[in-house]
């Protein structure tokens, strides 16, 4: 199947997803199921680009094997947290400012499976690739390994965190915590350089750098960093803002200790 009619199919599944999604939110009182669809229709993405890609059957494999169990690896986890738990605070605090306007929210999931879209596009990018390079296929396993292994380390952190009736309340600043305010957003987008490995020697090889590239663009400056942290001013104020000043944003870096911020 041709590169581009494969995205439309992505887009379209996508997009029937998201309405399914949208009126299970509808019932259930919950936007965060939109993040559950998101991580299973780019997962699903990858292996459909896999099985309709032009290209070498080594890349082919790959992508589908990394996309597909990142997919499945990260949908799972946050399922169990929007099935288990109150609709997160920023999604409570969008639909408060919504004015509970569901076309908005309507909006919204299928403004997620545009993403999807574009998040399938470095997949494509490997599924062209006429190339089996065993060695790139290492590189990328190494890659992969590494980064969702650091998002599944910092995901439990924070989950045995948050499971203390103690630190109800309180900000995490334990494990990669303490070296990262966002060390599973810096992970998710490291797992991105996994398919620009896998791209090298590919006509289509810049699909995949736009990978990374989109992802820091996304975590950093629109739906990942800055909603999160507005969320948790609101809900823990001072001792966040404490948080911030000690703590790198994004890239793991070395903790400063309240008592040296203080001399200064």
């Amino acid at each position: 199947m041709n590169t581009w009619w494969s995205l439309v199919v992505i887009w379209l599944v996508a997009g029937s997803l998201m309405v399914a999604g949208w009126a299970w939110q509808r019932r259930h009182g919950n936007i965060g199921i939109v993040d559950v669809l998101w991580s299973f229709s780019v997962g699903g993405s990858a292996v459909w680009a896999a099985v309709t890609g032009p290209g070498a059957a080594l890349p082919r494999v790959g992508v589908a094997l990394f996309g597909g169990l990142w997919g499945v690896r990260l949908g799972l986890h946050l399922w169990r947290r929007v099935r288990g738990e109150d609709e997160d605070g920023r999604y409570r605090h969008l639909r408060a400012h919504w004015q509970g306007s569901q076309g908005r929210i309507f909006g919204f999931f299928e403004f997620q499976a545009l993403l999807v879209g574009l998040f399938a596009l470095p997949f494509l990018g490997v599924a062209a690739n006429p190339a089996s390079s065993v060695g790139a296929c290492i590189v990328a396993a190494v890659i992969w390994l590494g980064s969702v292994g650091g998002e599944i380390v910092a995901d439990n952190q924070l989950a045995r965190f948050r499971a203390e009736p103690s630190n109800e309340g309180r900000t995490c600043d334990q494990g990669l915590w303490r070296y990262s305010r966002h060390p599973n957003y810096f992970f998710e987008w490291l797992h991105w350089f996994t398919y620009a490995a896998l791209a090298v020697g590919s006509p289509l090889w810049w699909l995949a750098f736009a990978g990374p590239v989109v992802m820091y663009l996304f975590l950093r400056y629109l739906s990942g960093v800055p909603f999160t942290e507005a969320q948790a001013l609101r809900s823990r104020g001072e001792e966040y803002r404490d948080y911030q000043r000690r703590t790198p944003m994004f890239f793991p870096w070395f903790h400063t200790r309240p008592a040296q911020r203080n001399d200064r």
